[in-house]
């Protein structure tokens, strides 16, 4: 056995999402979101699941506190939903949203956790996506007025603010596959949602750095590691690319203050990029105190030989457009097992690789794992517990991987758990589960699951058994 052991200082927390847990889908003011509408349109999400009830935390929220006191975890990741304290995206704030979201930070805080609030996690106001959405540049202006309403109303309470949650998905699976609201499949509109996007973060994080000085700053980006079939040029020219596409279109203008040249050159058939204006480069690049990593599983490529078969092995939902824009000759492969309910391959040493690229990359720039976990098809055995040894092990491993980085230099101060509860599972409506609090959906029951246990002990010791591969 490899004993990890985390400081006192390192974070442990737990994660979630505003409409894939809040329901109240049309109480107390809230507005229609892209994921409303997107859920209720027939055929889009798995057996026409809706976030209309979720679990509940709505009205649950401070028995949902009770859970996270109770794990014993230092810090709690919750997403603002913007329809509702703004419900349609401009103009009149909604003071009863705004009180819900001030005493959940309240009873956070009453019970020592610090709050980490999302601004953006997918729920677009639907009157904002009428007008064009992520592709057209007033929705990053309307999203600076709505990061003013909420860090003026929830002001220092909130020890850390992030921008955004994985940029990546919101543009490529919601304006070029179509997998993810708003289901549009225009690939040169991907591309202006990547940019509006970026460039709602640089708006939003200066809005944080005026108003709540003492509060940290930060972003989610759900960064690939990809890696090619062989070591021919033509090969990893498809990582290159497929890295450009995925990561370096955050990592650039946030980080280095400019998108790379070859991203703009492998796109130049798509879009000429004229809606990055003089200056905006500037503006996204506002320093972060923490990056915030997701990782779930890993990615192979090759490219395409032009006459086999095209496989879109890529995890991101089936579909007949592609999310990876100009990348039409870029083969996504199979990768080996064991995998998790959604398909995805785990591969902890993919973790451990992304963590110390950062680290050469970006050497002063401190990180935290925002999100990691498994949804597996979890069973309530007769004794009335759920012994989901497979996530236990998931999560083990992980953290475990998440340690060697740390080992070897990456400044990672915290990791947070993907998810506190059952959710919805965006297109996949109720059948994932990744909780490590079991959610019965027909009574809002909630059951802690063998790896809550586990978590809880994680949590309270710091010291981390991981079994030598």
């Amino acid at each position: 056995m490899t004993q990890h052991h985390f400081p006192e200082s390192f974070v442990w927390g737990s994660a979630t999402a505003a409409y894939q847990i809040e329901g109240a889908a049309t109480e107390d003011g809230r507005g229609p979101s892209i994921w409303d509408t997107y859920s209720h349109t027939a055929g889009r999400t798995l057996n026409g699941d809706t976030g209309d009830v979720a679990a509940d935390h709505y009205h649950r929220w401070a028995d949902d506190l009770g859970h996270i006191a109770d794990l014993g975890l230092d810090a709690y990741r919750f997403s603002i939903s913007w329809p509702r304290v703004q419900p349609g995206g401009s103009g009149r704030f909604n003071q009863a949203g705004i009180d819900f979201y001030s005493r959940l930070v309240d009873g956070l805080l009453e019970r020592g956790v610090r709050p980490v609030a999302t601004m953006y996690h997918w729920d677009l106001p639907q009157e904002l996506e009428d007008a064009g959405g992520w592709a057209v540049r007033e929705t990053a202006l309307r999203f600076q007025e709505y990061a003013a309403g909420i860090v003026g109303a929830l002001g220092d309470r909130v020890h850390t603010w992030t921008t955004l949650n994985e940029p990546w998905c919101s543009a490529y699976l919601g304006y070029a596959s179509g997998v993810h609201a708003p289901g549009r499949t225009e690939p040169a509109a991907a591309l202006a949602a990547v940019h509006h996007l970026n460039l709602a973060h640089g708006l939003a994080g200066r809005v944080v750095r005026e108003l709540a000085p003492s509060a940290e700053l930060s972003v989610t980006l759900n960064l690939h590691v990809i890696r090619g079939a062989s070591d021919s040029a033509a090969d990893q020219d498809a990582v290159r690319r497929i890295d450009a596409l995925a990561n370096r279109a955050f990592l650039g203008p946030m980080l280095d203050g400019a998108y790379p040249a070859d991203l703009l050159a492998d796109t130049a058939s798509v879009t000429d990029w004229s809606f990055v204006r003089e200056g905006d480069e500037k503006l996204i690049a506002v320093p972060l105190d923490v990056l915030g990593v997701n990782y779930y599983s890993s990615t192979l490529v090759r490219a395409w030989d032009g006459v086999s078969a095209r496989s879109d092995a890529d995890g991101h939902g089936a579909s007949t457009s592609t999310p990876w824009v100009a990348a039409d000759d870029v083969d996504f492969l199979p990768q080996p097992g064991p995998y998790t309910a959604m398909g995805w391959n785990i591969d902890p040493p993919a973790l451990t690789e992304l963590l110390l690229r950062l680290r050469r990359e970006y050497p002063n720039q401190p990180m935290m794992i925002t999100e990691n976990g498994a949804a597996f098809a979890d069973v309530v055995s007769a004794d009335g517990r759920i012994h989901d040894d497979r996530r236990i092990d998931y999560l083990r491993r992980h953290i475990g991987a998440m340690a060697d980085a740390r080992a070897q230099g990456a400044d990672l101060r915290g990791y947070f758990v993907w998810s506190l509860l059952d959710n919805f599972e965006w297109g996949y409506g109720y059948d994932r589960r990744f909780g490590i609090i079991r959610v019965d959906y027909d009574t809002q029951v909630r059951t802690w699951k063998d790896s809550a246990h586990w978590y809880q002990r994680l949590a309270a010791t710091g010291e981390l058994d991981q079994a030598a591969e």
